[in-house]
């Protein structure tokens, strides 16, 4: 039979998989047994704990509430872009009516995970194309990269590097979760942005390709959240700025990506930090509440267009990993400031590819580290 471990191989090959088997039971009943008992008695960790994961993850030290009350503010920014986007859709529609018009129509849905695989493909080569030596400087060794299917199920979406000799290109990975054959692209172009050109795949291709600048630990190993998924939702708005999301479907698709990680930003300081909801937030969301990871759920239900397990995935996910989360979006806006901060000193001299090639020359770094690189160009 095709693929069929020789006989000599099968009791081995079954041997050591009962053994794993049990060493995963093993670990499970450690978990509950000793180690759950252990647990605190609030999810919440505290100021303390949260201030050095944030920190963490970031590269960065922040104002903690005032990034909350900016999460809010940015949220809201967030909400009125999509509503406006959706009138544009459906006239005098709502966000949900204009998503469900498009779910709707065939013309944006593509039947078949080989022909999404292949419409991924397509846009990233495309894109690839374009923004080579007109907004970035793409080396020639990273002006590939391969759109693939992952083997696994569980609808992540990754992106990982080159070979440092670059055989290998770089790969945008799709999990596709069992029984889903229809996708709705105006949902994942900027998703394609994001994980390619000019988001991971530019990032992480041309640090790999810096040999003369950057040693081997920056090159291939060294990564910190908010610098690289600062950079990747940076590089999405930055698509929208170019006119690349000119299509008020994908636009939208982009729009409720960044209400997601905004929310994530609300949520993850809100519960650690035990915080009061604001009185007077623009969503009336339960006025003058503290946190809890119910209230967590709750909202993070009302702000992204997301299925519901992935939801409770997500919430039970900052209480297990604070300060992470919040790093994309975080990170986004701190790649924002040192743009703008750039922009403001050189005046009529700045030149935006420049920024984008001197940024990423500097492989991945804390985001204070960065910011006082950059104010030295």
């Amino acid at each position: 039979m095709a693929g069929r471990a020789p006989a000599s191989l099968q009791g081995e090959l079954a041997g050591h998989a009962a053994g794993a088997s049990s060493a995963f039971a093993d670990f499970g009943r450690f978990l509950e047994q000793e180690l759950a008992p252990r647990g605190r008695e609030r999810e919440a960790v505290g100021r303390d704990h949260y201030a050095l994961e944030s920190r963490r993850f970031l590269g960065a030290s922040v104002d903690l509430e005032q990034t909350y009350a900016w999460g809010w503010e940015e949220l809201k920014r967030l909400a009125d872009d999509m509503a406006a986007t959706s009138d544009r859709i459906l006239p005098g529609s709502s966000v949900a009516g204009a998503v469900a018009h498009l779910d709707a129509d065939p013309a944006r849905r593509i039947e078949g995970k080989e022909a999404f695989r292949g419409w991924m493909q397509d846009l990233a080569d495309r894109t690839l194309e374009e923004m080579a030596g007109t907004h970035f400087d793409i080396p020639d060794q990273i002006r590939r990269i391969e759109c693939c299917l992952a083997p696994t199920n569980d609808g992540g979406i990754y992106y990982t590097g080159p070979s440092e000799d670059f055989t290998r290109p770089g790969r945008m990975w799709w999990s596709v979760p069992d029984g889903i054959t229809s996708f709705s692209p105006w949902r994942e172009v900027t998703t394609v942005y994001h994980e390619g050109v000019p988001g991971h795949h530019l990032q992480v291709g041309q640090t790999a390709v810096r040999q003369d600048l950057l040693n081997r630990w920056q090159r291939l190993m060294c990564w910190v959240s908010g610098h690289g998924e600062g950079w990747a939702l940076y590089a999405e708005r930055l698509m929208d700025d170019l006119g690349y999301l000119a299509d008020p479907a994908d636009r939208l698709g982009m729009l409720d990506g960044q209400s997601f990680r905004a929310a994530r930003v609300i949520v993850d300081i809100g519960m650690h930090l035990e915080l009061t909801i604001p009185a007077d937030n623009p969503f009336g969301f339960h006025p003058g509440e503290t946190w809890t990871p119910a209230l967590g759920r709750e909202f993070m239900g009302e702000h992204c267009q997301m299925d519901p397990a992935f939801i409770d995935f997500e919430v039970k996910r900052y209480l297990g990993w604070p300060g992470q989360a919040p790093s994309y979006k975080v990170g986004e806006r701190i790649w924002l400031e040192a743009r703008d901060e750039a922009r403001a000193r050189q005046g009529s001299a700045f030149d935006l590819k420049a920024f984008h090639r001197s940024a990423l020359d500097l492989g991945s770094l804390g985001l204070d580290p960065l910011k006082a690189a950059l104010a030295r160009l």
